[in-house]
């Protein structure tokens, strides 16, 4: 399955301020920050510092801003990447278990990956605040899979489901499902749901594939995720981050009612 995206294209407004509105959470492990908690925290596995952090981040922005395709993304970072001294193998003490371990850092192929899941989380959370702003005209999402040469059976399984915007579906398999998935929906009127549907070709009831019960060794977190959907890949990015903007507004709010009192 390849997962590199090198014309990323337009990226609209609304997937940079997904990622702008993100704070910072360090991590040892990938597990450490864990499934919603990536729409709210910006974090890199193994990146310790915040400037390796932040330089990663305004890297990312940039990239997403200008869409620029993966190599220049990489050849702008690595040299900095370099210079921090986050590059290649090194020996980091993990501070969950307190043991000296052999890491990778950076490398191309974890750029590779930083890129790609920030792109595809970005476009898939900005996409979907377009749909809430529009869906009285267009209630339906269509899944469709992406330009991958090898697709997950269950994701092929998905590949011309019909719901609306609304179904709790979505809220579990609103893509990116998983790692290098590149699945995503278009979004459709009322009349055209109508139409695709009387051809016999669309599913309009979600299937219940089961769960696949998921220990996070890190945290402790035990989950059942939905079959198909890769540990930590069962939310939506764009309802977890306009929850939690609506939360922040919220608390911003009752901060100014008691301060002015």
């Amino acid at each position: 399955m390849t997962t590199t995206v090198e014309t990323p294209g337009p990226v609209p407004q609304e997937a940079l301020d997904y990622l702008r509105a993100k704070g910072y959470r360090v991590g040892f492990d990938h597990r450490d920050v864990w499934r919603e908690e990536h729409a709210i925290a910006w974090t890199v596995a193994k990146a310790m510092r915040l400037d390796i952090l932040e330089a990663i981040r305004a890297a990312v922005d940039e990239a997403v801003q200008e869409g620029q395709a993966f190599g220049e993304f990489r050849g702008n970072l690595q040299p900095l990447l370099e210079r921090l001294g986050w590059w290649g193998r090194a020996t980091l003490r993990d501070p969950l278990t307190g043991e000296d371990r052999d890491v990778q850092l950076g490398s191309p192929r974890r750029l590779q990956v930083i890129y790609d899941v920030n792109l595809r989380t970005a476009q898939a959370a900005g996409q979907w605040d377009r749909i809430q702003r529009t869906r009285a005209t267009h209630p339906y999402l269509l899944y469709q899979l992406g330009p991958s040469r090898e697709h997950r059976p269950e994701h092929r399984g998905w590949s011309g489901m019909l719901l609306r915007a609304d179904d709790p579906w979505w809220q579990t398999h609103y893509p990116p499902n998983g790692w290098g998935c590149k699945c995503h929906v278009r979004q459709v009127s009322r009349r055209e749901a109508e139409r695709l549907l009387a051809t016999g070709r669309y599913l309009n009831a979600a299937p219940d594939l089961g769960t696949v019960e998921y220990v996070n060794r890190r945290t402790g977190e035990v989950a059942n995720v939905p079959r198909g959907i890769d540990p930590g890949w069962d939310y939506n990015p764009g309802a977890v981050s306009r929850l939690a903007r609506a939360q922040q507004l919220l608390e911003q709010k009752e901060a100014a009612a008691k301060g002015s009192e």
